[in-house]
C-alpha cells in the first residue's frame, strides 16, 4: 500500500520541512534535504547481495505517479539481471566521453592548416592562391567539423556551392585541395579513407576551356569611363587594372610586389618568383611609371606597393587577389553591352593588342613572361630586352589612347627601324 501522497509532499515543500527519506514502497524513496531545492526520488534496491541506490529524478519533473511507473520498469530490468545504476553511470560516462571527445575533436579546419603548414608553405611558388582557397571555399563549409565525420556528401555541398556561384574553376581548383588534403590525412594517421576520393572534376566545375576572352579599344575605353563613374572604386583599384593593362604580368605578381622591386628612375621593375620561375626584369612605359609614382604616394605601408586593406583578413600583408575581382563587379553593371571578362583577360588583350601592333610572336610571348617553346626556347636565351620596352611603350601608349578616349591608328611597328 502506497505510503506517500503528493498532498503530503507540497505540504512538506511549503512548510520547508527536510528529510532525509520517507518511503513509498517497491523501492521508492522521497528525500528532501536542506540543500535540496526540491525533493528528490531515489530508488533502492539489492544486486548480488549488495544494497544499491540511484536517483531518478526530482518532484518539479517527476510526478508521484510518474516515480511510481519508473520504480516499477526499473524494477522488472532488475529482475532480470540488470544493474540498473551501473548501466546508467556507464550510459553518463558515454555521454561525458562523447562531449570531450566532440569538443576536443581534430577539425577538417585543422587539418588545412596542418596540410598548408606542411605541405604548401615554402614548398608552392603561390601558397596564398591555396590559402585563400582554403579559407573562402573548404573551411565555411566544413571546418568547424570533426575530421573523421566529413563524408562525401560533404564534399558534394562544397562543390556544387561553388558551381552554383559561377566558378567551376574554382570548384576544380577545391576538388584538387581537398583530395591531397585528406591524402594526407591518411599518410599521417588522421583519418582512415578520403571522401573526396570518389569525386573527379565532372563532378565538379568540368573539363576547363581554354578562354578566349580580350578587349578591343572601344571596351578598353568603356573599362576606364566606368571606374571612373563608379561608386566605391577606388584610385588604387584603378591605376592597379591600367598597369595589369599595360604591363601584361599576372594579377598575383602585382598584387605581391614589393615598393623595392621598382627602380623608376632607371624605368624597371626586377620581378622575381614568377609563375615560370623566372626572374625577369620589366621595362617600365612611361603611363606604367606614372601610376607607379601615384600607387607609391598611396600606399601606407613601408613594403608593399599595395598593401592588404584595413577591411581584409590580414594573413597577407598585401592585397588578396579576390580584392580586384571584388572591384571590378562594381564597374561592369555600367558597361552595357559589353560581354564578360576577368581580370585575367587583360593579359589576352595585352597579347593581342602588342601582336597587333606588329611585334613578332617571340616578342608578345616574352613581354608576357612566357617561355619560348621548343628548340629555339632551348637555345634562344636573349631577353628581347630592348624589344620588349619598345612592345610595352606601344601598349602603353594604346592604353592611354583609350583611357582618354583618343583616336589611336594602328600602325604596325617596324622594330628593325623603331
Amino acid at each position: 500500500m502506497a505510503k506517500l501522497t503528493d498532498a503530503q509532499i507540497r505540504a512538506w515543500i511549503k512548510s520547508g520541512t527536510h528529510f532525509e527519506g520517507k518511503a513509498d514502497g517497491n523501492g521508492l524513496f522521497l528525500s528532501y534535504r536542506k540543500s535540496f531545492t526540491t525533493p528528490v526520488w531515489n530508488y533502492r534496491y539489492r544486486f548480488a547481495g549488495k544494497q544499491r541506490k540511484m536517483q531518478i529524478g526530482n518532484y518539479n519533473q517527476m510526478s508521484l505517479a510518474e516515480a511510481r511507473k519508473a520504480v516499477k520498469e526499473l524494477a522488472a530490468k532488475v529482475s532480470l539481471g540488470h544493474d540498473v545504476t551501473a548501466e546508467k553511470q556507464e550510459r553518463k560516462k558515454q555521454a561525458i566521453e562523447q562531449i570531450e571527445a566532440k569538443a576536443n575533436a581534430f577539425t577538417a579546419g585543422q587539418l588545412a592548416d596542418k596540410y598548408f603548414s606542411d605541405r604548401i608553405m615554402g614548398h608552392w611558388k603561390h601558397p596564398n592562391i591555396i590559402r585563400s582557397k582554403i579559407e573562402k571555399d573548404i573551411k565555411p563549409y566544413i571546418g568547424h567539423m570533426p575530421v573523421d565525420l566529413v563524408k562525401p556528401l560533404h564534399i558534394d555541398e562544397i562543390l556544387k556551392a561553388i558551381v552554383n556561384r559561377g566558378a567551376p574553376t574554382v570548384s576544380n581548383d577545391v576538388l584538387r585541395i581537398l583530395k591531397h588534403m585528406f591524402d594526407y590525412a591518411i599518410k599521417r594517421h588522421i583519418v582512415q579513407y578520403n571522401p573526396a576520393a570518389a569525386f573527379d572534376i565532372n563532378d565538379a566545375g568540368g573539363k576547363e576551356n581554354s578562354r578566349e576572352r580580350s578587349l578591343n579599344k572601344e571596351e578598353i575605353t568603356a573599362l576606364f569611363e566606368a571606374m571612373h563613374l563608379a561608386k566605391g572604386f577606388s584610385r588604387t583599384n584603378l591605376l592597379t587594372i591600367k598597369l595589369l593593362l599595360i604591363l601584361a604580368v599576372r594579377k598575383n605578381e602585382l598584387c605581391r610586389a614589393r615598393k623595392s622591386d621598382f627602380d623608376l628612375e632607371k624605368g624597371e621593375w626586377q620581378l622575381t618568383g614568377s609563375k615560370t620561375g623566372l626572374s625577369v626584369i620589366i621595362p617600365l612605359p612611361s603611363q606604367a611609371i606614372s601610376a607607379l609614382n601615384e600607387l607609391l604616394t598611396l600606399s601606407d605601408s613601408q613594403e608593399w606597393l599595395l598593401p592588404a586593406r584595413k577591411s581584409q583578413d590580414r594573413r597577407l600583408p598585401y592585397i588578396s587577389e579576390s580584392t580586384l575581382n571584388v572591384a571590378l563587379k562594381k564597374v561592369t553593371p555600367l558597361m552595357e553591352g559589353i560581354d564578360p571578362f576577368t581580370i585575367h583577360d587583360f593579359r589576352r588583350t595585352a597579347r593581342t593588342i602588342i601582336g597587333s601592333l606588329g611585334f613578332p610572336s617571340h616578342v608578345g610571348e616574352r613581354c608576357l613572361n612566357h617561355k619560348i617553346k621548343g628548340v629555339e626556347g632551348v637555345y634562344d636565351r636573349y631577353d628581347y630586352y630592348d624589344e620588349r620596352k619598345q612592345a610595352l611603350q606601344a601598349l602603353g601608349n594604346f592604353i592611354e589612347a583609350c583611357e582618354e578616349n583618343q583616336t589611336f591608328n594602328i600602325i604596325p611597328f617596324d622594330t628593325k627601324t623603331a
